[in-house]
């Protein structure tokens, strides 16, 4: 698992291999089985946000009529930034469970600035991924809102395949913002146009 973190420093910083070794050993990987919730709707914020090394998790939220609405799963490689922490007065708009059993990277806010500190590169690091992150999730967003349902199951195809097999299609229909008896007809109409 560490070597999906080193590819990453190779990647983004000009840490030494000593330095990059020192680091990999000082973070926290941890593994959570399926079902683990990471933070639930309502608590308190967190502090901690995570790297997906193997594994899915699901973010969603339960709406005011009592029903799920999935805004995101995380997979392989890809961050889960928490911002929410610096307001204390707020709760979390949202719950993270494990679809699967899952192994994250575990940061907290206290260790990265002392681990920037030490590392500097690994602050050009973060930011630099957070940059990425952030501009696919500005591109997904502006791409989901103005497409059909049946595009935006298209783009998942396309895009995140594995999702097709690893998620409950009721989930997977809501994060499509469907039915899950719609996204069965759109998955008829495509196989038909197959």
């Amino acid at each position: 698992m560490r070597e999906k973190l080193l590819k990453y420093m190779t990647e983004f910083t000009k840490l030494t291999e000593e330095e990059q070794q020192e680091i990999t050993e000082a973070i926290l990987i941890e593994e959570y089985k399926k079902g683990t919730y990471l933070i639930r709707q309502g608590d308190a914020p967190t502090t901690k946000c995570y790297f997906v090394l193997q594994g899915c998790v699901r973010q969603y939220t339960i709406n005011e009529s009592g029903k799920e609405v999935t805004a995101n799963f995380y997979t392989e490689e890809q961050a889960i930034l928490i911002f929410a922490f610096q307001d204390s007065s707020q709760t979390s708009k949202y719950s993270l469970t494990c679809l699967e059993d899952t192994v994250m990277v575990v940061g907290d806010f206290e260790t990265e600035q002392e681990m920037y500190s030490q590392y500097s590169e690994l602050e050009i690091m973060t930011r630099k991924m957070t940059e990425i992150y952030l501009g696919e999730t500005q591109n997904e967003f502006a791409a989901f809102i103005s497409s059909t349902p049946e595009e935006r199951y298209k783009s998942i195809i396309s895009k995140r395949p594995d999702l097709i097999t690893r998620v409950p299609q009721h989930q997977l229909a809501s994060y499509l913002g469907v039915t899950p008896e719609s996204l069965s007809r759109i998955k008829k109409r495509m196989n038909k146009d197959i």
